[in-house]
């Protein structure tokens, strides 16, 4: 039986995930692969550093460099987070003919266009389904499953940090702040959830999905991306009153000029949408793609062994890679899209809630400014107030293009009877 060596860099709660699985159903990995996977060399930044799992005598070493001059080793298993030092890992490891499995999705995000090239050139493969949704195999469906389809749209709820936070808000009326750190205290959010709450986490899976199926590596600098932070129990309520339940959504599509949109935002999800069902730190992906029409793909999107999971999936798919070398490396560009879609013009439907004086005028004033843009309302919703001089008025609006609706909400905050920050939300079609 042939031996697969594996450098692990990294020895986190994934990377002790990875090992701890490989380890536990090896005899499982043998039967169906017809290869030993064994974990050679495990890069750690503390030697010193009591962990969970226990690894074999000397196989631990606190020099990433190590895994790349180690002849046994031949696929490398990058989980070390960050940027700068797996960039520089992934590429040496390229060029050194060794295989390379990631879930870093920063890393791919940012830097992707440049590992895809030199893996084509250096015709050494690099899987990366951990990179996005955790356990869902996502990334394979996208790349190999569905490669005849032209994508029309995918939707995804992919940060399960943001949806277990907007699922808690939901449930029990509890705010923002309360929510995170009932997160945190449950170990489904970090001591520091930045890119979780501001949408960057989301962001880079969204850039990598878009990336896939669209053929070309979305900048990132481009891609609108907004947080959960904002998210008041008030609009929850709204939202529920309405029939909405509210979701930090990605947006990937592409329209019939060949112009992609790839955003993250929170948005208004019908509650007859499959989506809106998705609760706590589940994850949920929707696509339509022109050939297998509607799928849906949903299960854990983080943690240890969903994560682990999918590396061992790619360990799998690695190890035929060596037995037979592939003609893809990962990542294969076409020319059939290529633009994206600035967000100013991207057109949808919105939710706004604004403070204003309560007296009479004030609607008619709002509706003038927003009928001058070209700007229609769909329905109006604006609860007695108890004081009778501040209210809240919430307004659903048709279709407009974003940058025309930031452009109107410029001139209504602007009006004297305008008070606070006004909240401004996307809402999502039914399916």
């Amino acid at each position: 039986m042939r031996e697969i060596g594996i450098g692990l860099a990294g020895f986190g709660t994934v990377g002790a995930g990875v090992f701890l699985n490989v380890e536990k159903n090896r005899a499982l990995l043998r039967e169906r692969t017809g290869c030993d996977f064994v974990v050679r060399q495990v890069a750690v930044r503390d030697l010193a550093k009591k962990r969970a799992a226990a690894l074999p005598s000397g196989c631990a070493t606190d020099q990433w460099r190590a895994l790349l001059d180690n002849p046994a080793i031949a696929v490398i298993v990058e989980l070390m987070g960050g940027i700068d030092e797996p960039l520089e890992l992934v590429r040496e490891a390229i060029k050194r003919g060794k295989i390379v499995v990631t879930g870093n999705k920063a890393l791919l995000a940012e830097h992707g266009a440049e590992i895809f090239r030199l893996a084509a050139e250096k015709k050494v493969p690099v899987f990366y389904e951990a990179a996005v949704a955790g356990g869902i195999p996502i990334i394979k469906a996208v790349r190999e499953a569905f490669v005849a389809n032209h994508f029309q749209r995918i939707r995804g709820i992919i940060n399960g940090t943001s949806n277990y936070i907007l699922t808690r808000m939901a449930e029990s009326g509890m705010d923002f702040a309360s929510a995170l750190a009932e997160a945190q205290a449950a170990g489904y959010a970090e001591s520091d959830p930045t890119l979780d709450v501001n949408g960057w986490d989301a962001g880079h899976k969204a850039i990598i999905l878009a990336s896939l199926a669209y053929g070309f590596w979305v900048p990132g600098r481009d891609v609108l991306v907004e947080g959960i932070e904002k998210i008041s129990p008030e609009d929850i309520r709204f939202a529920a009153q309405l029939g909405y339940t509210i979701k930090l959504l990605a947006f990937i599509d592409a329209g019939a000029d060949g112009a992609v949109e790839v955003s993250v935002q929170p948005s208004l999800v019908p509650n007859g949408n499959i989506l809106a069902s998705v609760r706590g730190v589940f994850n949920a992906i929707a696509l339509r793609g022109d050939v297998v029409g509607d799928a849906l793909f949903y299960g854990r999107g983080a943690g240890q062994d969903p994560t682990a999971s999918s590396v061992i999936g790619d360990l799998a798919d690695a190890a035929l890679a060596l037995e037979s070398p592939r003609a893809s490396c990962g990542f294969i560009p076409h020319t059939l899209y290529g633009k994206l879609r600035p967000a100013a013009d991207v057109v949808s439907p919105f939710y706004l809630r604004l403070g204003v004086d309560d007296r009479p005028g004030v609607l008619a004033r709002i509706a003038g400014l927003l009928g001058e843009a070209g700007i229609g309302i769909s329905s109006v919703i604006q609860p007695e107030t108890e004081d009778g001089k501040k209210a809240a008025l919430v307004l659903m609006i048709h279709d407009a293009p974003r940058g025309r609706m930031l452009s109107a909400l410029e001139r209504i905050r602007a009006l004297d009877c305008v008070h606070d920050e006004p909240a401004l939300y996307r809402v999502e079609a039914a399916a």
